[in-house]
């Protein structure tokens, strides 16, 4: 008699129930499994995609202890709110000796491939802002005591978030959760990154032909991401010490843990041992969401951190316009408000129809408006909506953020960049 299989649902949703969990994956036929194409870089493990209940799902075959492992590990991501796939459920089948780990797929992400394929060749700037991400989320999860084990471009999906890219775990099958990390394992995990997104980025450059000058360039890059890594994690754990008379030093530091996008939910001020008059500030912060917890309490707006903090650098400039017009100050809630009917609303549609209705409305408007701020800049003056809206529909410059919205498109929906593209 065969052993029936164990079920673990987070979704005990009917669709989900009524999959043929007795099978091995690679025998689910299209035919009776409602199964998807989802373009997937390289795995050790075989992935597939199921869309059912209105959602659609990733399911990957792997034997039972590493499946368990993992499960755990994305339990935990999700509990301490870390950019990372959400884990839906693991079904063990002792009929096969295998397990299937069911996640969440992340709704308007992507592969750092699909993003360098539409471009035009040799974007350093989008390489940065890819880099950036990555460090982002190896700080985060080192904050939370996260061992990644094999940080890399492939087992990382990006999402746009105004002008930057926020970066998420896909894969945690070598992951571990610890109290809290040493320097020795921060080090390793950091040299696991290079080596993996030096990799990575040749081997994308070999299959598009680029030619062979560019791979030192690429290797360099690559080896730069510790720094962008040290400057934030430093940014975050650095403890100055002042004299007891320069406490508004701390204004200052916790100025530049906003703009980071983290917001001090406890800062210390301790006399330094052995040293008079002298003061040493901790700070402990929270999630990287200052701006967008700041903007949700202004306009009920739920947006990435990276589109709040353009979004509230809007609101200020219409805020500022209002009180030029009317000879007056203007609250900033009564400001917020008008903006959000007479501003955003219908920015965002025009951008939006702009872009053929390409990622999500809200992400549109950030970048029409800096591709308006970069045009401005260009001619020494407002050039305005119009001018903006064309150029965002048509050709963005090149190395600006907007130009990413090729990856967000759909095969077919964008156009595909000549390499003298002077957009």
């Amino acid at each position: 008699m065969s052993a029936a299989p164990e079920l673990t649902l987070r979704v005990p949703s009917p669709g989900l129930l009524a999959l043929p969990w007795e099978r091995p994956l690679a025998d689910w036929d299209v035919t009776d499994v409602p199964l998807r194409d989802v373009p997937v870089g390289p795995s050790r493990h075989l992935v597939r995609f199921v869309e059912t209940d209105g959602c659609l799902w990733a399911l990957k075959d792997l034997p039972e202890r590493i499946a368990r492992r993992e499960y755990a590990v994305l339990r935990r991501l999700e509990d301490d709110g870390l950019p990372a796939v959400r884990p839906a459920g693991v079904v063990h089948q002792p009929e096969h000796d295998t397990s299937i780990l069911l996640t969440r797929y992340l709704e308007g992400s992507w592969q750092y491939r699909r993003l360098f394929m539409r471009l035009p060749p040799n974007r350093p700037r989008h390489r940065a802002r890819l880099f950036d991400a990555m460090a982002g989320l190896l700080v985060e999860l080192h904050r939370h005591g996260v061992f990644w084990g094999d940080c890399s471009l492939a087992n990382t999906l990006f999402m746009r978030d105004g002008q930057t890219l926020q970066a998420y775990l896909v894969d945690a099958e070598t992951s571990e959760v610890h109290p809290s990390l040493s320097d020795g394992q921060r080090e390793h995990d950091l040299d696991i990154l290079v080596e993996n997104v030096a990799g990575g980025m040749i081997d994308l450059a070999e299959r598009l032909e680029r030619p062979p000058e560019i791979v030192p360039q690429l290797i360099e890059e690559a080896r730069g991401i510790p720094d962008r890594y040290r400057a934030l994690w430093d940014a975050l754990h650095t403890a100055p010490t002042f004299a007891f008379g320069d406490r508004y030093r701390v204004e200052s530091k916790i100025r530049e843990l906003n703009d980071l996008g983290f917001a001090v939910e406890e800062l210390t001020l301790a006399p330094v041992a052995g040293e008079a008059g002298q003061l040493r500030l901790s700070v402990a912060v929270g999630d990287r969401s200052f701006h967008s917890g700041r903007l949700r309490e202004l306009t009920g707006l739920d947006v990435g951190e990276g589109q709040a903090t353009i979004l509230l650098g809007d609101v200020r400039a219409h805020r500022e316009w209002m009180a030029r017009r009317s000879g007056s100050a203007v609250g900033e809630r009564a400001a917020a408000t008008s903006w959000l009917e007479d501003v955003l609303r219908p920015g965002m549609e025009r951008a939006h129809a702009a872009l053929g209705r390409v990622g999500t409305a809200v992400q549109a408007y950030c970048d029409l408006l800096e591709v308006r701020w970069i045009l401005s800049e260009r001619a020494c003056a407002d050039v305005g909506d119009a001018v903006a809206l064309a150029a965002l529909g048509g050709s963005a410059p090149t190395d600006s953020a907007a130009k990413m919205a090729v990856a967000d498109a759909s095969t077919g929906q964008f156009r595909i960049p000549a390499d003298d593209d002077p957009g």
